[in-house]
């Protein structure tokens, strides 16, 4: 169990993940948004804590093993697969949810006996929301590996 407290790069990946998620409502109220708890525990949104949850990780490994590291290595390609799925795959999902919501609400005022059925629309990121995660998965990284070396 010692071993495992005292993993930095765990450490900063969670740091960095939890760093992201303290941050969307803060974001949400100085954007007029008002505060939404539920930000603390849901995917999607500014910035993107999937994000700065690997790049922290990534960060800490390339600080701690070095740019040439097979490990670093294994971290850069992971970190490019999530962001990629964050801004395509996982927006496009949020997309077609949204619009098969609109489409549910239609069906539910034409049929009787459908009730709409609503999807979660906000689960991928715009590429700003990704950047962000990024430079705080950056910050969240160096500043918990520097600080535990």
């Amino acid at each position: 169990m010692a071993e495992l407290l005292s993993n930095t790069a765990l450490i900063a990946a969670i740091a960095g993940l939890v760093s992201a998620q303290l941050l969307k409502p803060l974001i949400s109220i100085l954007t007029g948004n008002g505060f939404r708890f539920y930000l603390f525990i849901t995917t999607g949104g500014m910035p993107s804590s999937h994000t700065s949850a690997v790049i922290a990780l990534t960060t800490s490994v390339a600080l701690t093993e070095g740019l040439g590291s097979p490990l670093f290595a294994l971290c850069v390609i992971i970190s490019l697969i999530i962001m990629n799925d964050a801004t395509n795959v996982r927006l496009e999902t949020g997309k077609q949810a949204k619009l098969l919501n609109e489409w549910s609400e239609i069906f539910a005022m034409h049929e009787s006996g459908i009730s709409p059925q609503n999807l979660k629309t906000m689960i991928g990121h715009s590429a700003t929301q990704v950047l962000a995660g990024l430079f705080l998965g950056v910050i969240a990284g160096a500043a918990v590996t520097l600080w535990l070396r």
